[in-house]
């Protein structure tokens, strides 16, 4: 009787086996659909469909002349963009934001270890930063701003409710600061120097950039974010840095603050301006 259901357990046991790979095939599937949105793997997913090189290049020098000075003019806003494609990184949707973070980026990179800690003071989902130092190795990624509603991960980049001038991170958590076009927006400089100074550790960095430009500019007496718009002047950047190095930090370099042409516009309050740079550096206590 073994004969003739020979053929019939080879057929059950094939039947069986293609069953099984279609259910961890399936099982897959539904794995990859659930996938939590914060994961690592999805923010590699989501850097790679913005364009990214999971291994980008290095920066060449290029931003290291702009360091403590305006953005002067568009052509510097094209070197930053194509700097930025060389490298395999996605740009920020505003083009002329890739100025004022490439030399972030250059800086943080030059000066922090891959095992350091960075902070970015008002730094929304959509901003470029840390994704980016995340794809240079970095792990220790701190996002605050005041829209999140709770704490949120991307991958390890952990975003969190907080306020840039009264932080609940302990003294001496981070190596390098990112605070890029936020404090024109109704920050007390005192506070967010004195706030900076305490969470970075000695020789530690802070790259602070805000709208410039050279002479009073008209805002109008319009407002944004529930503030009066202000754009910064060479006396206002001039007493920035005498007032940080009242916190102990001082300038990475020489400030420059001479103008060229209004590179920045927005539109919404029809303002023409710029943006500026400041590298400051922790000293040792």
């Amino acid at each position: 009787m073994s004969g003739p259901f020979r053929p019939v357990r080879k057929t059950a046991g094939r039947v069986k086996r293609a069953s099984l790979r279609a259910a961890k095939a399936a099982a897959a599937r539904v794995r990859l659909v659930v996938e939590p949105v914060d994961s690592e793997r999805a923010l590699r997913r989501r850097l790679l469909a913005e364009g990214a090189r999971l291994s980008p290049a290095r920066p060449d020098r290029r931003w290291e002349p702009w360091m403590g000075r305006p953005l002067r003019t568009s052509s510097e806003v094209d070197a930053a963009c194509d700097a930025l494609a060389a490298m395999g990184l996605p740009p920020h949707g505003e083009r002329t934001k890739n100025w004022d973070l490439l030399v972030a980026l250059g800086v943080i990179l030059d000066a922090v270890p891959v095992t350091g800690a960075v902070l970015e003071m008002g730094a929304p989902l959509y901003s470029r930063l840390l994704p980016w130092l995340y794809l240079y190795g970095y792990r220790q990624l701190h996002g605050i701003d005041l829209v999140f509603d709770a704490p949120l991960m991307r991958g390890p980049i952990r975003y969190q409710q907080m306020d840039l001038t009264q932080t609940t991170f302990a003294d001496g958590s981070f190596d390098a600061i990112a605070c890029l076009s936020v404090v024109e927006h109704g920050v007390d400089l005192d506070a967010y120097l004195r706030e900076a100074a305490r969470l970075l550790r000695p020789g530690g960095v802070l790259v602070t950039s805000t709208d410039y430009w050279c002479e009073p500019v008209d805002t109008g007496g319009q407002e944004a974010y529930g503030v009066p718009i202000r754009i910064f002047g060479p006396n206002d950047i001039t007493a920035f840095a005498d007032r940080a190095a009242a916190h102990g930090l001082r300038l990475r370099g020489d400030l420059d603050l001479a103008c060229d042409e209004r590179v920045v516009e927005w539109k919404r309050f029809g303002l023409h301006y710029t943006f500026v740079n400041v590298v400051l550096e922790k000293q040792p206590a």
